[in-house]
């Protein structure tokens, strides 16, 4: 019988595919990942996150501030997301 993913897989899975130079909002990605309320749950899951190959750095506030980064803070968030566009 096969599992259902877990809403952290979800997010996972959804954040994995955000393209070079494009960002997602902490709220579209509760929603593509199956529960459009639950914002919040995704800046915790992806505060916890340290695998590379998910760039949680491309997830962003929908004020249009950059939010937290496990990785160096928001000034490194921004300063990374700003070198991926002028790529």
């Amino acid at each position: 019988m096969k599992q259902t993913p877990t809403f952290t897989q979800q997010v996972y899975q959804v954040v994995k595919h955000i393209k070079r130079g494009q960002t997602l909002t902490y709220q579209e990605v509760a929603r593509l990942a199956g529960n459009p309320r639950a914002c919040r749950a995704v800046g915790i899951i992806l505060s916890k996150n340290y695998n590379p190959s998910i760039p949680c750095h491309r997830v962003v506030r929908s004020d249009g501030g950059v939010g937290g980064y496990n990785r160096g803070g928001p000034k490194a968030k921004a300063k990374l997301l700003s070198s991926e566009k002028t790529k």
